[in-house]
């Protein structure tokens, strides 16, 4: 357990956190409530490990959750850390007075290298006891290795890379199988590659990193002291039997690229930053003289990995003379680094420190700092006590970050889920934009915020820049919900005045043509939107009002067109007497109440054609509501009048086989005024049945006598069956002489 002094210490760390000013609670301008309930728990959290090692630590090292560290100069201790109350002890058997130089663990956990400082190496399995030497790699004081992380596995590790003191890299292979007394060693082979050199001659080879990009590509980065050498080469066919000799024979001729720095620590480190879910490396940060140089990786680059590189200066107090770093760590945004008597963490954003955690004396000097990339925990060691960072929520503000620098994309990126900071975002971006006069792309950026309405609406009028406004009229439009009718009404009404005054503005102006058609484009794609039809349509009385106010006769159709009024387009072109394209639109949209309260207009100007278009329309039109606007237009009783009315009756009672008496009746009467010839024909097709009929005998009777019509009054009185009146007004009408008043019958 640990004590009342070290959960004290615990809570100095914590408060040691230099965290950002925290903004003032309260209602902001963007209407967000920023409310925090609880202290935030601090990004990096330090927890001093519940052990107490037996003799002095020497050396430790981490990876995929399995911990390893030597005690002493013969003892080693390994921890699998999902099963830490199962520690194992495994004898190094040492007789001399040979110290651990250094331990290198690789990626899986599984192969443990124990470098001497008598020059000898040693090999453990995680599934072994047996301390194995490395006779082949004997005479060499190691300093790096490069772990083959794509072809690694937990009984081989695959093509590795060895740095020396003495600026040699080697390349290896280990296997963990014993195979019995006489079996193979586990170092199946050790041959030297290639020299590092600084300006002295061989440097020693302080870190070697060896990845494969996505393309298949493969990639060294060595460091010495003051150089970071980089080796890039596609590996060939069968490159998993090769290993790195390919790579490495390019530079045979000629030096590969370095970064040099002329300040000098003695050593320097690489830390690579790897996400979780990507296979291959982000970010680096080397540790060396003249401060931290931090940039990106890029694998796809042809001539160069590194990209966006800068380099941090040490914080004050840290350097080559006051207080050398021994150690960085690399994280998603920040690099740590350890120093004699504390941690301090750097944001690789800022280069400002964001941690600066003491160590209490009593623990002694600290002697490094290891990262576990499988787990993310950070791990730092006195030879009498082990720490462990745990890392939370490192992007929390990191969009404050990216908001200072003005790199609003990223700022947004990482707090898409925190609306509040979101809305902050896009108001500064807003804001930025204005300033910059990129005004169309503010007016977007404010149409995503909670800010004031009017105080926007205002920036922009103040500005006097009209489409810009629109711009942000018509986002805030697509925005509201459905049961925002007034805002939505508001909104329409206020962009359709943008529009018509902006195109009254430039119409007439030669100069301006190519803006009037762009804003007129603009406005049509406004009124024909989908987004907005549900608003257009609830307001489309008063959008009508303005068109109207403003004379814009033109659009006036357009949007009736779009909201399917089209009695207002019939009507505008019958008050223009473009009486063609009225039945035009008539024809294509096929309504028959349209027809119904415009035929008395069209068929004084366009009988025929209207005629035409009643025909076209067939049984969908209702002959009788139609009669009113024939018997208006046949009035006249010219021939033409007559014999377009003529035409329809017949084309409903022939075709359309209409039994409807007042269509019948109708007919008998243009008939008889028309076209006389016709009418006892129509009477002989009837039938002499009065049953069958279906015009009223009465009144055609009463019209072929007003008429004059005899022999088709005769037809009727026999459809009547009154045979003596037929007879009688037969024999006058084959006598050719009618009966005076007051004579008899047959007197003459």
């Amino acid at each position: 357990m640990a004590s009342i002094l070290d959960e004290y210490e615990d809570s100095l760390s914590r408060s040691a956190v230099l965290q950002p000013g925290c903004p003032s609670m309260g209602i902001p301008h963007s209407g967000y409530v920023n409310a925090q309930l609880e202290k935030e728990v601090p990004i990096f959290t330090k927890q001093r490990i519940d052990f107490t090692p037996s003799e002095r630590i020497t050396s430790l090292v981490v990876s995929c959750n399995q911990l390893c560290m030597s005690l002493g100069k013969d003892t080693l201790l390994r921890i699998d850390l999902g099963k830490a109350n199962e520690p194992n002890h495994v004898e190094l058997g040492r007789k001399d007075d040979a110290k651990v130089h250094k331990m290198f663990l690789d990626h899986t956990g599984s192969h443990l290298l124990v470098a001497l400082s008598s020059t000898e190496i040693l090999y453990v399995n995680r599934n072994g006891q047996k301390v194995r030497p490395l006779a082949r790699w004997k005479g060499q004081l190691v300093e790096s290795v490069g772990w083959n992380k794509a072809l690694g596995t937990e009984s081989s590790t695959g093509p590795i890379l060895v740095g020396t003191a003495q600026g040699q890299i080697f390349e290896a292979e280990l296997s963990a199988s014993e195979g019995g007394l006489f079996g193979p060693a586990p170092d199946l082979y050790f041959r030297p590659l290639y020299v590092l050199n600084e300006e002295g001659g061989p440097a020693p080879v302080c870190s070697l990193e060896a990845e494969r990009g996505p393309d298949g590509r493969g990639f060294v980065i060595a460091t010495t002291r003051q150089r970071l050498f980089q080796f890039i080469g596609r590996a060939a066919e069968a490159a998993e039997t090769q290993g790195f000799s390919g790579l490495f024979a390019a530079y045979t001729d000629h030096p590969p690229p370095f970064r040099e720095f002329p300040s000098n620590l003695g050593y320097s480190e690489l830390a690579f930053y790897t996400p979780k879910l990507r296979s291959s490396p982000r970010a680096f940060a080397w540790m060396m003289g003249d401060g931290v140089l931090y940039g990106a990786l890029d694998c796809g680059r042809p001539d160069s990995l590194l990209s966006e590189e800068r380099v941090w200066e040490y914080p004050e107090g840290v350097g080559p003379g006051a207080s050398p770093p021994l150690a960085i760590v690399l994280t998603q945004f920040h690099f740590l680094l350890l120093l004699a008597d504390r941690v301090e963490a750097v944001c690789t954003l800022t280069g400002q420190v964001v941690l600066r955690d003491h160590f209490l004396e009593k623990f002694g000097p600290l002697r490094h700092m290891v990262k576990d990339s499988s787990t993310g925990q950070l791990w730092a060691y006195t030879e009498r006590a082990v720490f462990r960072y745990h890392v939370q929520r490192e992007a929390r503000d990191v969009w404050r970050t990216y908001l200072d620098m003005n790199r609003f994309d990223l700022a947004k990126e990482y707090c898409r889920e925190r609306p509040d900071c979101l809305d902050t975002v896009l108001a500064r971006e807003a804001d930025f934009c204005f300033r910059q006069r990129r005004y169309l792309e503010s007016a977007r950026c404010y149409a995503l915020t909670q800010s004031y309405f009017e105080e926007i609406a205002l920036k922009f009028l103040e500005a006097r820049q009209e489409e810009a406004l629109a711009e942000f009229l018509q986002r805030k439009l697509a925005s509201l919900k459905p049961a925002e009718r007034t805002q939505a009404t508001l909104l329409t009404t206020w962009l359709t005045e943008l529009y018509l005054s902006r195109l009254g503005a430039l119409q007439g102006d030669p100069e301006a043509l190519t803006l009037y058609r762009e804003t007129r484009e603009r406005f049509r794609a406004f009124l024909s939107s989908p987004r907005h039809k549900e608003w257009l349509f609830a307001s489309r009385a008063s959008i009508h009002e303005l068109l109207a106010s403003h004379g814009d006769t033109e659009h006036m159709v357009y949007f009736a067109v779009i909201m399917q009024d089209y009695e207002r387009v019939v009507a505008y072109h019958c008050q223009h007497e473009a009486y063609e394209e009225a039945l035009a639109v008539l024809a294509r949209h096929r309504d028959p109440q349209l027809f119904y309260k415009f035929s008395p207009i069209l068929i004084r100007h366009i009988p025929c054609q209207l005629v035409d278009a009643w025909i076209e329309m067939g049984s969908r039109l209702d002959a009788r509501q139609l009669i009113p606007a024939l018997v208006n237009y046949s009035q006249g009783g010219e021939a033409q009048q007559v014999s377009q009315a003529i035409r329809y009756m017949e084309f409903c009672v022939n075709v359309l086989g209409e039994t409807e008496q007042a269509i019948h009746n109708y007919l008998l009467s243009l008939y008889a005024r028309g076209q006389p010839a016709s009418l006892l024909a129509y009477l002989e097709q009837a039938g002499a049945s009065p049953h069958r009929v279906h015009y009223d005998l009465k009144y055609a009777l009463r019209l072929c006598a007003e008429h004059g019509h005899h022999r088709a009054c005769v037809h009727v009185y026999k459809v009547l069956e009154l045979y003596e009146e037929a007879v009688d007004l037969a024999l006058q009408v084959s006598w050719g002489v009618l009966t005076q008043p007051g004579e008899a019958p047959g007197e003459q």
